[in-house]
């Protein structure tokens, strides 16, 4: 096949001081950070979605990115192709790992079978080009959201029939991602919520959603498939609100209906915006439960009200993100996937290269900041001593279990009033994290 993008060679890593923008200055794959390579610490993924199939058409405007090897045709053998441009991409790139919803590989068919057989004829190649580069599948997942029959929702639709015909296609999607050796199974509930409360049931929808995902458990078991499954916080778009919005809302879902077990999160920075949050505080309130699994690396416009999926170029974001997956254990299944568009008016072939290598010189930079706080210890030891009165004495009791009301009254009438004893020196804080960016 001729090459997609013939006067590009593989990047390679130059170091801070080139100018040259097709190289890395920061991301040196086998340097070692906390024992393990930024390759293996990173985890880096390329989304099919974003990348090899979005046109850069806005609400206002028709699609604007140049793609010569797409003859924009929904035939079988084009799909085929653009997974070869993909491959070849990924490749030059460096990247290890690539993502996808099914429906961004192959085209949708006139019948759930047509459908089906067209997924496997490109999954055929998917599955060569992996075992050609060595390139791995992060994780697959379904778009059960922009088709007119989930108008209404996929699992949560008033239609049973469209809570079916969902299920058909993720029973599919998650064994075409087992055939190739995916590494996990993301479930975003793009339209799993609503638009108004007077025409919904929203008790009904969510046991429905539940049942879905109980159903997909079983099925992961009958397939034999061991990735991990994700689920995706997002607050709203396209819907007004969606089940899964945020961190919190996923774990209370999932603890309420004994799905915990199965899931951990995949957490998108754009997404952790639209919620009110910052990326850190939903990456926390995952790590501390334990499902802390994976991330989508990108940003929004702050000047934006909507999902902008920019490309993260913020050395404080990635240093915060990167402090809270190290803090938490690194990823295990998971990775650093490009959950991330070129704009609209970046539209050559090239600027796909220039927006991830970017991204990837950002998260490098994030890595090796965060591990050098880590190392440094002023900060885990400042957080540590301001905790310092629950680690003995009454603090140590009530964490223990073994206090009352009525005992923490008796200390109290005897000690007479509380100290609030430090300053939380927010400022020196913020200071100290500058030394190091």
């Amino acid at each position: 096949m001729k090459a997609a993008f013939p006067n590009i060679a593989n990047i390679a890593f130059e170091g801070p001081k080139s100018k040259n923008p097709l190289a890395f200055k920061h991301y040196n794959a086998d340097e070692i950070v906390e024992g393990k390579s930024m390759r293996d610490h990173l985890r880096f993924a390329v989304v099919y979605w974003h990348t090899f199939r979005g046109t850069g058409s806005d609400p206002f405007g028709a699609g604007t990115m140049q793609r010569p090897w797409d003859d924009g045709t929904a035939s079988i053998s084009n799909a085929q192709n653009r997974a070869r441009v993909a491959f070849e991409f990924i490749t030059k790139l460096g990247a290890p790992y690539y993502c996808w919803h099914d429906r961004d590989v192959a085209p949708e068919g006139k019948t759930l079978k047509e459908t089906n057989k067209n997924f496997d004829a490109v999954a055929k190649v998917l599955k060569e080009e992996q075992k050609r580069t060595g390139i791995k599948l992060l994780w697959g997942t379904t778009n059960a959201f922009s088709h007119p029959r989930f108008v209404h929702g996929a699992s949560t639709s008033c239609n049973a029939d469209v809570f079916a015909f969902a299920a058909c296609q993720v029973k599919k999607a998650m064994e075409v991602t087992h055939e190739l050796g995916g590494e996990g199974y993301t479930f975003w509930g793009g339209r799993e919520g609503y638009m108004t409360l007077l025409n919904t049931d929203m008790k009904r929808e969510q046991e429905h959603l539940a049942k879905f995902l109980h159903l997909a458990v079983a099925h992961k078991k009958a397939i034999g498939f061991k990735g991990q499954f994700y689920i995706e916080p997002k607050p709203k778009e396209p819907t007004k609100h969606q089940y899964d919005s945020d961190s919190a809302a996923c774990l209370n879902f999932l603890r309420e209906f004994d799905l915990l077990p199965h899931f951990k999160l995949n957490i998108e920075t754009n997404h952790a915006t639209l919620a009110g949050h910052s990326m850190q505080h939903e990456l926390e309130v995952a790590g501390a439960a334990g499902a802390l699994g994976s991330i989508d690396a990108n940003t929004g416009d702050e000047l934006l009200g909507w999902d902008t999926d920019q490309f993260p170029t913020s050395i404080y974001l990635t240093t915060y993100t990167m402090l809270s997956v190290l803090k938490y254990g690194g990823f295990k299944t998971g990775g650093v996937n490009f959950d991330a568009k070129v704009r609209r008016e970046s539209f050559e072939p090239i600027d796909l290269f220039y927006a991830h290598i970017g991204g990837m010189d950002a998260f490098a930079r994030g890595l090796k900041i965060a591990a050098a706080i880590r190392k440094d210890g002023r900060l885990a030891e400042f957080v540590k001593n301001r905790y310092a009165s629950w680690d003995t004495g009454i603090g140590a009791k009530i964490e223990a279990g073994k206090a009352s009301f009525k005992d923490l009254e008796a200390y109290m009438l005897k000690k007479g009033e509380a100290d609030p004893s430090v300053s939380g020196r927010q400022e020196y804080l913020e200071n100290l994290i500058n030394e190091f960016i």
